[in-house]
């Protein structure tokens, strides 16, 4: 496929999916209130939540009830934590871009193990998840290849270097591993989806979204006014108009029908109708 042809396909689906969008003015019904200062958060598919605590950096892991199950006193040992990926409950991965280190955790929140990248010479790297067959995918800027990796670091996978693939090398801010295949998300070039050998199925341009989520078989990702819900192969974009205290929130995340946002104040779970 020649680029001018690229560039049609890819015009001709954002049309598409645009012209057939529908804006739904959803009713974002509270359910609860998770009280405390907490600089970011995750939710895994089992409704268990993983909040770390501003001031003492204590991670903690509620379930589905609310109650605690779970404590990791030792989040700032490698610095300012990136960010955590709880797509696998028993897997839990925090993220340390700055030291190039993940730390595995188990389902009660003790360390299973550390991966050091830097000793794999993987240094720049802004996205991981957890994989299919409980590896991990990152993007390792430095090479510009998506890679899996074992959990004592070892490459399993990887892509063909990316500047061999793409005028303009996409910067992927997340990861995601669903339904066979795995998500990469640039907010300036949209979604690139792959499959698990590596090989590049398609791309498609919903771009300036923030807070991506890939779950089952939908693409989730927010605006300014705006949550927006995508199914592969639909060519039809679902808009939910969010309420306007949304905007201020400190973190949000769409999931399990829900919404979670992040408030000075504490965690706020909706239900998303």
């Amino acid at each position: 496929m020649n680029h001018l042809t690229k560039i049609f396909v890819i015009l001709y689906f954002l049309v598409r999916a645009l012209d057939s969008h529908a804006q739904k003015d959803t009713v974002f019904t509270l359910l609860k209130t998770i009280p405390g200062d907490y600089s970011y958060f995750n939710v895994d598919n089992l409704d268990n939540i993983y909040l770390v605590n501003n001031s003492s950096n204590q991670l903690k892991k509620l379930d589905a009830n609310g109650d605690s199950v779970g404590v990791f006193n030792n989040v700032r040992k490698y610095g300012k934590l990136f960010s955590i990926d709880a797509t696998n409950p028993l897997k839990l991965l925090l993220y340390y871009k700055n030291f190039a280190t993940i730390v595995v955790l188990d389902r009660f929140l003790n360390v299973r193990n550390t991966i050091n990248l830097g000793k794999k010479n993987i240094f720049k790297v802004k996205a991981i998840a957890t994989s299919y067959d409980n590896n991990i995918w990152l993007f390792d800027e430095g090479d510009s290849k998506l890679k899996k990796i074992d959990d004592n670091g070892d490459v399993l996978l990887e892509t063909v270097d990316f500047r061999t693939l793409f005028d303009t090398v996409p910067a992927p801010l997340q990861i995601a591993d669903q339904d066979g295949f795995i998500y990469l998300y640039d907010p300036n070039r949209g979604f690139y989806t792959f499959d698990y050998y590596g090989a590049l199925k398609n791309n498609m341009p919903f771009l300036h979204w923030s807070n991506t989520e890939v779950i089952g078989k939908n693409m989730y990702g927010f605006g300014d006014t705006m949550l927006y819900q995508y199914q592969p192969g639909s060519l039809k974009l679902v808009e939910y108009a969010t309420p306007v205290f949304f905007k201020n929130a400190l973190q949000i995340k769409a999931g399990n029908n829900k919404v979670y946002v992040l408030q000075k104040e504490g965690l706020q779970q909706f239900l998303l109708k």
